[in-house]
């Protein structure tokens, strides 16, 4: 079991986040954990979930509880690990992280829950991704806040009850649609996260600047946030490399020009794709005349495996309208050639004609 760590160290990161300046070590895990928001007020974006989220925290510690368990389900990025770090600030309490995949067997997850003070905050992240056994044993975690750990086989075995300290789990997950019934169905507050604006990207970049000393102009911030996908951590990132652009090749500022030529080099365009995702776009356009053409053979044309076309290029392709998925394979839209400086085909004419833009499967 790779084990749980208690995040004291990310919290302390972000605790001195305003120390974080351009001479500092430039560690990406270091950084993001120093611009990770503290507070729920200083959170940016998600205006709903917030507000949703401080009624929680906010009547459990009224009534001096623990408050109901928490499930944050959205694109990846969006702030799920922030949100989890925010609500043990907002209790004092601690928190230990995990994830679904590291749980692999009921032990493991016995010894977790068992080493849990009151209170305290569990986080399992891709929770959807967590083995059937120890699933099973979480149930009544959550529920009576005790585990039956079997001792022995056959029918000489023995169920040993264990009292757990009463706690919160905070579970996230990319696919909530893969998680089953009753492990959901006993989250009490369940929220999805949705894509942020182009304005609440400038504001969280705006923000980062500030911790990070950039000298970014309002109009450069807009240039970033508008290729920053929807989210966040991309709009951090973002802003990290064109800091690194602004210092060697311009004169330490961000401006739209700057951001530009920045972006330009580091391969992400006008409306956020990056390298894959237009090649991914140019093989089904220019290879395929805009098809359908099957996940498969679409990940062979981009030397790519099809698990990566699906999960990291596609979503913000679907979403961005440039692609849209059919029982016969992945099509092209009109918005997707004339993205790549080509001029649509007529309605009806092509490979692409009598099929049906819906998200009805996929063929291989």
């Amino acid at each position: 079991m790779a084990d749980p760590y208690d995040a004291h160290e990310e919290a302390e990161l972000a605790r001195r986040s305003a120390e974080v300046v351009p001479e500092a070590v430039d560690d990406d895990r270091v950084v993001e954990a120093a611009l990770r928001p503290r507070r729920l007020d200083e959170f940016v974006g998600q205006e709903r979930v917030r507000e949703q989220l401080s009624l929680v925290l906010d009547s459990a510690q009224r009534r001096g509880r623990p408050p109901d368990h928490v499930l944050l389900s959205g694109a990846p990025g969006l702030g799920k690990t922030s949100l989890a770090m925010i609500i043990a600030a907002e209790l004092g309490s601690g928190i230990r992280i995990t994830s679904g995949p590291a749980l692999e067997r009921a032990g493991d997850l016995v010894a977790l829950v068992t080493s849990l003070a009151e209170g305290e905050v569990l986080f399992i992240d891709e929770i959807h991704r967590l083995a059937r056994p120890a699933e099973e044993l979480l149930y009544m975690a959550m529920e009576d806040f005790r585990i039956d750990v079997v001792v022995g086989k056959g029918p000489g075995s023995t169920a040993i009850p264990l009292d757990v300290p009463p706690f919160t789990l905070v579970g996230a997950t990319t696919r909530s649609g893969l998680l089953t019934g009753p492990l959901r169905d006993r989250f009490g507050f369940t929220a999805h996260m949705e894509p942020y604006t182009p304005a609440e990207l400038e504001r969280v970049l705006a923000r980062s600047a500030g911790l990070l000393g950039v000298d970014l102009r309002p109009e450069g911030a807009a240039e970033v946030a508008g290729r920053s996908r929807g989210t966040p951590r991309v709009a951090n990132r973002l802003l990290r490399r064109v800091r690194d652009y602004a210092e060697v090749r311009a004169d330490g500022v961000v401006t739209r020009d700057v951001a530009r030529a920045a972006l330009d080099v580091y391969d992400v365009d006008a409306l956020g794709l990056d390298r894959l995702d237009r090649a991914v776009l140019d093989a089904l356009v220019r290879r395929f005349g805009g098809g359908p053409v099957g996940l498969s053979t679409l990940a062979v044309a981009v030397s790519e495996e099809p698990e990566t076309v699906e999960e990291v290029a596609e979503p913000f392709l679907v979403r961005s309208g440039l692609v849209v998925r059919t029982p016969r394979g992945r099509v092209a839209t009109p918005a997707a050639w004339r993205h790549l400086g080509l001029a649509p085909p007529l309605a009806g004419a092509g490979p692409a004609r009598d099929v049906l833009p819906l998200d009805l499967g996929d063929s291989a």
